[in-house]
């Protein structure tokens, strides 16, 4: 299972989105076609535009609870001091993916940040 995390400033376009997570693809040699679930924190819930690019990619958008979140937090590779305030964790988008993608995840690297969006790319450990 491969999960991209979400993260964003308020009000973002689908386009924002989109692009972003394209760029963190392209920067570790994939296709969106590799993906299995976008992720982002229960703080983004209401982000249209998260919710959105889901839909287009035909993926689901799993909200990931605070609690998840916290226990996936260790396993971040970047630290955001607005990520700290706001949801209590380092990086929204790390934590996020790494929650989603389970237990044993891995991040492929640290979160790609385009312009008001971050998104890291987690791997699930059982993966082949």
């Amino acid at each position: 299972m491969m999960v991209a995390g979400i993260g964003s400033r308020r009000g973002v376009t689908v386009e924002d989105v989109l692009a972003a997570i394209e760029t963190a693809l392209e920067a570790h040699g994939l296709a969106m076609t590799a993906l299995s679930a976008l992720a982002t924190a229960a703080l983004k819930k209401d982000e249209d535009a998260i919710v959105a690019a889901g839909r287009k990619l035909n993926l689901p958008v799993i909200v990931v609870d605070d609690s998840a979140l916290q226990a996936a937090s260790p396993g971040t590779l970047s630290s955001s001091s607005l990520s700290r305030k706001l949801a209590g964790t380092p990086s929204v988008s790390e934590a996020s993916a790494l929650a989603v993608a389970g237990k044993s995840a891995t991040l492929l690297g640290s979160r790609t940040v385009l312009g008001p969006v971050t998104c890291a790319i987690a791997i699930s450990g059982d993966a082949p």
